[in-house]
């Protein structure tokens, strides 16, 4: 049931973040692709995604509820730096 409710949520949020793809420019990330990478790396549940630079900035809980941050390099995708 967790693991349902964690889904939705991400979900949501996804839907909700459509329109802040303002951000895309070109052949960088976008804010969804950012999350569908910091998801592989564990967040499960996101808290912010902010763009700094080239990097994507996503902070959240992992499945345990523990606080992370990943960050995604904007033109590559790939992941720069897992906090926990």
């Amino acid at each position: 049931m967790r693991k349902c409710i964690v889904s939705l949520a991400a979900a949501a949020f996804l839907g909700a973040a459509t329109p802040a793809l303002a951000y895309d420019s070109g052949s960088l990330l976008s804010m969804q692709e950012a999350l569908g990478v910091a998801v592989e790396v564990g967040i499960a549940a996101v808290s912010d995604a902010e763009f700094a630079g080239y990097e994507w900035q996503i902070e959240g809980r992992d499945a345990a509820g523990q606080y992370m941050e990943v960050d995604v390099d904007a033109t590559t995708g790939a992941v720069l730096n897992v906090d926990r």
